[in-house]
C-alpha cells in the first residue's frame, strides 16, 4: 500500500551529539550548529508548497525545538507523537562509544555494522519493536506529512516507506540540516549538511 508523501527532518545537532553521547530517549538541547541546521531546514521548507500538509514531531525536546524553528514560516503546527521517539538505548543511554566499549567489550567494540549496533544495547529497544511503531505511524497517515524526529528512527521510517529491508536501511544517508523528500516511491535529499 502506498503511503502519503513525507518530508523528513532529523533534529539539529545537540550538545550530546557534539560530545559523542548516545541520547536515545534522553535529551540535550540543540547546540549552536543545531540551531543553524534547523534554520536551514526551515529555508528548504519555505520553498515548498505545503498546502494540505500536516506535521508530526517526536515529543523529545531536541525534535520539538527543531520543529519550532523549521516550521516557523510554514503555518504548520506539529502534533506530538510518542511513536516518533528515538531508539531506546537501554543501559547505553547517555554514554559515549568509549564508555560503552569499556563496560561491554563484546557489544561496545562490535561496531562493524553501526545500524544493527543501535539495537544491541542491554535493556534497549530492538529493531522489530522500532519497526512496529514506525509502521503504525505510517499506517495511520491519511495526508502528506512533515516528520521531525531522530536519526535511527528516521532510517527505519524511510526504509519502511521505501519498501526496503533492514540490510538496505543501513545504507540510507542521514544528515542534520537536510530534508529528505519521499514522493512517488523515491527519496530526494534537499540541502547539504551545515
Amino acid at each position: 500500500m502506498p503511503f502519503p508523501d513525507l518530508l523528513v527532518l532529523r533534529h539539529g545537532q545537540t550538545e550530546w551529539n557534539a560530545a559523542g553521547r548516545h541520547q536515545g530517549q534522553l535529551d540535550s538541547p540543540l547546540a549552536p550548529l543545531g540551531l543553524a541546521q534547523a534554520r536551514q531546514q526551515g529555508e528548504i521548507l519555505a520553498r515548498m508548497n505545503l498546502k494540505g500538509w500536516q506535521a508530526a514531531c517526536s515529543p523529545l525536546g531536541r525534535a520539538v525545538e527543531t520543529a519550532k524553528i523549521a516550521l516557523a514560516d510554514t503555518g504548520l503546527v506539529p502534533r506530538l507523537d510518542d511513536r516518533l521517539r528515538e531508539v531506546h538505548f537501554g543501559a547505553w543511554q547517555g554514554l559515549t562509544a568509549n564508555e560503552i566499549a569499556a563496560k561491554w567489550p563484546a557489544l561496545g567494540a562490535d561496531r562493524h555494522d553501526p545500524f544493527a549496533w543501535n539495537f544491541r544495547s542491554p535493556g534497549g529497544e530492538r529493531f522489530e519493536d522500532m519497526a512496529r511503531r514506525a509502521q503504525s505511524f505510517l499506517d495511520g497517515l491519511s495526508q502528506p506529512t512533515v516528520v521531525i524526529a531522530h536519526g535511527v528512527f528516521l532510517r527505519v521510517l524511510r526504509g519502511l516507506w521505501l519498501g526496503i529491508g533492514p540490510d538496505a536501511m543501513r545504507h540510507l544517508d542521514g544528515g542534520q540540516g537536510v530534508v529528505h523528500q519521499l514522493h512517488s516511491g523515491q527519496q530526494t535529499r534537499h540541502g547539504g549538511d551545515v
